[in-house]
């Protein structure tokens, strides 16, 4: 089984791809910025925190977590079915 994505990392390369700073997405959380790059650091995030950071980006992280669940949910299926 292939290892989840790594959400700090997909939120550093959103907010990178969109040009936006860190002070800009600290500022949107209402946090420091020093706390945006353990963000970064986090492999897994809390629900709420990921919604208002999706928010912030307008971006659906939701929607690529769900994706790579579905890749692997259908991989483990072709190996599942292929092992008979």
């Amino acid at each position: 089984m292939q290892e989840a994505p790594h959400i700090g990392h997909l939120i550093e390369a959103e907010l990178k791809r969109q040009g936006r700073s860190v002070v800009w997405l600290a500022e949107q959380l209402c946090c420091h910025r020093n706390n945006v790059y353990l963000i970064f650091r986090r492999e897994w995030i809390d629900t709420s925190v990921l919604k208002k950071i999706a928010l912030a980006l307008r971006h659906d992280f939701f929607a690529d977590l769900s994706d790579d669940f579905r890749n692997t949910m259908a991989g483990d299926r072709d190996l599942f079915e292929n092992a008979k």
